[in-house]
């Protein structure tokens, strides 16, 4: 197989009109380049769903999040709460805007899209603080927010997926079974650069390597933690409680192909249930260019008619 053909013009398109940054240490260049990029080939709205804004009061800071619901149904739905990728430096509520439409409208739940602080400024592990904390404000606001409090999931995309297992696992410490579903695409589990999906694909498009290397040294900006702290590296410690059921998506053509299946045996070994949906033709960040693939569309609709049904199953 090789990468869609649409994917690869966009990214052709993307190199002409924004050439690439030198990668040194200003992420306000790196993050104002990947706000342009998504700005200028942002999709349309969809009608189908609508959006509030919010702000959720933690202890000492605030955090924006954007609900969104499908527009065409009735009474409380249940709720997926959202962390975008990024590599904890870049991305917000703007830049994933249509991905996380199109899985409400897909999956037909609402999505609580959460904008958590980003390093280097803010590195880690406060982002992996807002995360949890946001998800449990979330959690124990749900009737008051109008959503379904028999089930909850959470995920995110990149970065965010790592943000959604490091949340998914504190909450169901917390609480046990308060997170139903964890849904996590093309995840980053680890800090190397040298498993065969990292040497094959090290180039990109979509990710490569150098960028990676450079995201972890963002967000260990404060230094690096322990290597058996779960909250930075969530393969490094056994889980206590089983974890939540994963629906886990990997891009072939993507330096963190192993690391999704790192992920699925890890969950596995641990006692949980994890399905795999593996985009052969994808590369890492396809669902946010579903505008400009019909192919990473149809892998996204997938992606959110499956979430739905796993959400909904054995309520």
């Amino acid at each position: 197989m090789t990468i869609d053909a649409a994917l690869l013009r966009y990214y052709e398109n993307v190199a002409q009109a924004f050439p690439l940054p030198a990668l040194n240490d200003d992420a306000r260049a790196v993050r104002d380049r990947f706000s342009k990029i998504a700005h200028a080939y942002a999709g349309p709205d969809d009608a189908a769903v609508t959006t509030e804004d919010i702000e959720i009061p933690l202890e000492g800071r605030t955090v924006k999040a954007r609900i969104y619901q499908p527009a065409d149904i009735a009474g409380p739905l249940p709720l997926l709460v959202y962390f975008h990728g990024g590599g904890w430096v870049v991305g917000d509520l703007e830049t994933h805007h249509g991905l996380v439409a199109r899985l409400a409208r897909d999956a037909q739940c609402a999505v609580a899209s959460v904008d958590y602080r980003l390093a280097p400024e803010f590195p880690f592990p406060a982002p992996c603080a807002d995360a949890f904390d946001a998800l449990i404000w979330l959690a124990e606001h749900r009737s008051r927010l109008g959503f379904a409090t028999d089930r909850l999931a959470v995920g995110g995309d990149s970065a965010g997926a790592h943000l959604a297992v490091v949340a998914a696992r504190g909450a169901n410490q917390q609480v046990a079974g308060m997170v139903d579903l964890q849904l996590l695409l093309y995840p980053v589990m680890r800090q190397q650069f040298d498993s065969p999906s990292c040497i094959a694909n090290a180039n990109g498009p979509g990710l490569t390597n150098d960028e990676m290397t450079w995201y972890w040294a963002r967000f260990f900006a404060a230094g690096t933690p322990n290597s058996d702290d779960a909250r930075a590296f969530p393969l490094a410690e056994p889980y206590e409680r089983a974890p939540a059921p994963a629906l886990i998506v990997a891009a072939a053509y993507d330096p963190l192909y192993d690391d999704a299946y790192a992920l699925k045996s890890f969950l596995e070994a641990n006692g949980g249930r994890a399905e795999m949906i593996d985009a052969h033709d994808m590369t890492h960040g396809f669902a946010r260019l579903h505008s400009h693939s019909e192919a990473a569309l149809a892998w996204l609709r997938k992606i959110g008619v499956h979430t739905g049904e796993l959400l909904r199953a054995g309520r």
